[in-house]
């Protein structure tokens, strides 16, 4: 929004005097005989910029426009501030939509996965509920794969029992760290270290 200081090319706290050559400089290039072949733009630039100075060179004119210049952009500036927030809060309600709707989606492939469907079945029940084709088959995917993890046997370790000595323990750990398996070397120290 461009004011009538940007129209002469000056600062707002400029001098009277600044005001002046500026205007002189502004009227010189926009001039409709300077602007051959562009005389209808050059003339309607030319009595902005005249007008612009009618209220600038005039002390009371300048300080009545400031005040409604002032009031003007702080009114703006809070219409801009009540935009960009509005806009916020739509794309927050849009996302926890969206995070609802995926969740429904979930709980409804686990419900079905759960039930013992195999993953085309709970792909089709995604397809069915209009769930896109790329994010149902991750859904299903990883719903049946949950599923089976859930529904196998623990792995039981045989040369771990239950309540053996703790120098049981600690002859499994060096074995398991001679072999290069810290993770588990360090799973059966904890292990060792509980009392049952």
């Amino acid at each position: 929004m461009a004011t009538l200081y940007d129209l002469l090319g000056v600062r707002e706290t400029a001098a009277a005097d600044e005001i002046k050559r500026a205007y002189r400089k502004a009227a010189m290039r926009w001039h409709p005989d300077r602007n051959a072949g562009r005389e209808d733009a050059a003339r309607a630039a030319f009595q902005e910029i005249k007008d612009a100075y009618a209220i600038l060179s005039d002390a009371a004119q300048r300080q009545v426009y400031d005040a409604v210049y002032a009031e003007q952009m702080q009114a703006w500036e809070r219409h801009l501030q009540r935009q960009v927030r509005e806009q916020a809060e739509r794309e927050a309600e849009a996302r926890a939509a969206a995070e609802a709707a995926y969740a429904e989606k979930v709980a409804l492939a686990m419900r079905f996965a759960d039930e013992g469907y195999n993953r085309d079945v709970v792909f089709g029940v995604l397809i069915g509920q209009q769930c896109e084709i790329e994010l149902a088959g991750r859904i299903a995917d990883s719903a049946v794969a949950l599923h089976r993890s859930r529904q196998a046997p623990p792995v039981a370790d045989e040369a771990f029992v239950v309540g053996q000595g703790e120098s049981e323990a600690s002859k499994h750990v060096e074995t398991e760290r001679a072999n290069g398996n810290s993770l588990a070397a360090l799973w059966y120290q904890f292990l060792g270290g509980l009392r049952f």
